[in-house]
């Protein structure tokens, strides 16, 4: 005779109800009864914990659950793995940057060559200048004169930002080797806000005098310096590529870039993986079914196989607007069974030693 007793069943991970109907003890028990004939099986019983008429109380609470909804998730940092890629084929010259670097955002990661960028970008501010030195000694007409000074102030204000941009990166870089500070860094950051400020105000000065109605057309030499200025953006445009720069401050989660390789742009080679690592949090994937027990504000216990003596805590901070298929909460092919999840953000309290990539499952309370 064989024996199973309830008691020995062991949970080993949350699995959803829903996504893995479960046969109950007493629904297999009548079909076993209602089956005619030898199974093969033998005759099976079935044993319950055994509590006195006392024990009522403790017999509740082996079956209480304090939780409203589970859900499989995955551990990433604040801002997502922001995976940064190169914009145009090169070879990479320096990486300036190594594991576990905290880096700030804009700071310089890696350099591509630029000898060749470089080179264009000053041949197109060589023939710019000599392009306005044409148009200078050209008779100025009366009605031309506020765009021609405007034209004059946008191009000032462009290479003003971006030789503020050039040095910020130059501080930043003197500031990581211990030869510069953080108000150096603090100082250039304020003069690149202030270029950005100044180029907006001017591009609205040419934008007013560019409306009048009564501006004749430019003239030849006029025309060949507006050409010979956007020779010059398209050159700063490609040296500005082979900078590959931290869109977001964070820690430097991954690095598989090396000096001497070639790269290429392409959304599956990442140089540089990100995360702002000063709060840990859970993206979850919530059964549809499960939907309207969740809150934003809601407390949730998080558990992880990684710490399995350990319970984390968190709080509900973002929901997704709309349901969508599984990430990663599913095994193999989709059926048409599976039911669409709810994205939901956690917030991880205090420092844990959870990583990005990790799986942990929520509890909602």
């Amino acid at each position: 005779m064989s024996t199973f007793s309830t008691q020995s069943r062991k949970q080993t991970r949350f699995t959803s109800p829903r996504r893995r109907p479960a046969i109950t003890l007493a629904a297999l028990a009548g079909a076993l009864a209602l089956a005619p004939g030898p199974l093969g099986l033998g005759s099976f019983a079935f044993s319950t914990p055994a509590f006195a008429a006392g024990d009522a109380p403790a017999a509740e609470a082996a079956t209480k659950i304090d939780w409203l909804a589970a859900a499989p998730g995955r551990i990433e940092p604040r801002t997502g793995q922001v995976r940064v890629g190169a914009q145009l084929l090169g070879r990479i010259a320096e990486v300036l940057v190594k594991l576990n670097d905290v880096v700030e955002d804009g700071e310089l990661l890696i350099r591509l060559d630029d000898e060749e960028a470089r080179a264009r970008l000053q041949a197109a501010e060589t023939e710019a200048a000599s392009r306005k030195r044409e148009r200078d000694g050209q008779a100025l007409e009366r009605d031309r004169e506020d765009l021609r000074k405007a034209e004059d102030n946008v191009f000032s204000a462009e290479r003003g930002l971006t030789n503020a941009r050039f040095e910020l990166e130059y501080e930043l870089q003197a500031k990581r080797v211990g030869t510069g500070s953080a108000e150096r860094v603090n100082d250039a950051r304020s003069r690149v806000t202030t270029a950005k400020e100044k180029l907006q105000k001017e591009r609205g000065s040419y934008a007013v005098a560019q409306s009048k109605s009564d501006v004749p057309a430019p003239s030849r030499l006029e025309s060949a310096l507006q050409a010979a200025r956007s020779d010059v953006a398209v050159a700063e445009a490609l040296l500005e590529k082979t900078r590959i720069r931290a869109p977001v401050a964070g820690t430097v989660l991954q690095l598989p870039a090396k000096a001497g390789e070639m790269v290429a742009p392409s959304p599956d080679q990442a140089l540089v993986v990100i995360g702002d690592m000063s709060v840990v949090r859970l993206k979850a994937e919530v059964d549809e079914y499960d939907v309207s027990k969740i809150k934003l504000g809601g407390k949730v216990s998080v558990k992880s196989n990684a710490y399995p003596d350990r319970e984390f805590t968190g709080t509900v901070t973002e929901l997704a607007p709309t349901l969508a298929s599984p990430k990663f909460a599913l095994r193999g092919a989709r059926r048409p069974t599976d039911v669409e999840v709810l994205e939901v953000t956690i917030d991880l309290d205090g420092k844990v030693p959870l990583l990005p990539g990790m799986r942990a499952d929520a509890f909602f309370k």
